[in-house]
């Protein structure tokens, strides 16, 4: 009776043994599927031009499946459909650019560090995933998607808020950090023109170079009239401070529709990531209005002979520019949200 006991004994053990080592190898099977998946996506953003991975319906199920273990990383889904490329209005082809990147910031950004596989952007073709379209309930384009690590449930995902996110890369990168706590790293524009396009400039330009010397030296130039220097310098100063050159390189919008009252439109997004053409072009109106007054001052109000006439203008003009100062100021503390607090001299006080 003793031996069976020992013999029982000892064989619950084995088994027990066993069932430990089995649950081992699962969990193991489970860990090293999680990393073959981030490896495979790894690899399928090497290939891509701009880090975006285009899904298909059988990678798609994959990497999203949780049936191995928690998804170790998380998803960035842009729903794009080829058939409404040509549609100016949704300006699909713009953004999904901005969308790329984004995706090629955070790639170059986390590249050899533990957050390269964390984050993975893949766009979604709705001619070959109609299915994805409806399982995530997408009604309208363009439509980006954040997949949260860890989650099987498509419900667990978060569409990218269009009245809080603008359509930008610096909106897309604000979402994805706010989603997944992950930096995405500077976002780096391509250049407006290409190699070619440059050669081709400065061969025109030197090319053209003779002839702008003969009309400059002729006596009747119009470019030897002080006015139209004086017209131009205004120009490029209105342009510098308003933020023209921004405007273009990142193709920001005069305004916006307001996503909450689509009859509405918006001139000012209160938010320092994004700076629309109309808030631009009011910061520089009045920075040149500044201008325009110093100078009035400097040169012209010397000249006239009445002194009373002098300090009214002086008054008007110190009056105008304080407004347009703080105006300026109170619509920078309204966009970053800092304050800036006059404050006395310690030894004043």
């Amino acid at each position: 009776m003793g031996q069976l006991n020992r013999d029982w004994s000892s064989g619950v053990g084995l088994r027990a043994a066993l069932c430990v080592f089995a649950v081992v190898l699962v969990a193991a099977a489970g860990a090293e599927s999680n990393e073959d998946r981030v490896a495979d996506l790894l690899y399928m953003r090497s290939q891509s031009k701009d880090g975006v991975i285009r899904l298909d319906d059988n990678n798609f199920r994959r990497f999203m499946s949780t049936t191995s273990g928690p998804r170790p990383y998380s998803l960035i889904l842009f729903f794009d459909a080829s058939q409404l490329h040509a549609n100016t209005e949704l300006k699909l082809v713009e953004f999904r650019k901005e969308f790329g990147l984004v995706a090629t910031a955070y790639a170059n950004h986390n590249k050899g560090t533990e957050a390269e596989g964390k984050v993975f952007f893949c766009d979604l073709e709705f001619k070959h995933m109609q299915g994805v379209f409806q399982m995530f309930g997408v009604q309208s384009l363009p439509h980006v998607r954040s997949v949260a690590s860890g989650s099987g449930d498509q419900k667990a995902s978060e569409e990218m808020n269009h009245g809080e996110y603008p359509r930008t890369a610096e909106g897309i990168a604000s979402f994805v950090m706010a989603k997944t706590n992950q930096q995405c790293g500077p976002i780096a524009r391509p250049p407006p023109l290409s190699k070619r396009q440059t050669w081709a400039l400065a061969i025109l330009v030197l090319l053209a170079t003779p002839f702008a010397v003969k009309i400059m030296a002729a006596p009747d130039s119009p470019l030897r009239e002080p006015r139209v220097w004086c017209g131009g310098a205004l120009l490029i100063y209105f342009f510098s401070v308003s933020g023209g050159m921004h405007n273009i390189i990142r193709k920001m919008p005069l305004f916006m529709q307001d996503r909450a009252n689509p009859d509405k439109l918006v001139f000012f997004y209160q938010g320092s990531g994004v700076q629309l053409g109309a808030e631009g072009f009011v910061v520089g109106f009045l920075y040149t209005l500044v201008g325009l007054l110093i100078g009035f001052v400097t040169h012209l109000a010397p000249l006239i002979r009445s002194k009373i006439l002098q300090r009214l203008l002086m008054i008007t003009v110190i009056t105008i520019s304080f407004m347009a100062v703080r105006k300026v100021i109170a619509l920078d503390n309204w966009k970053t949200g800092y304050w800036i607090h006059a404050f006395w001299p310690t030894r004043w006080t």
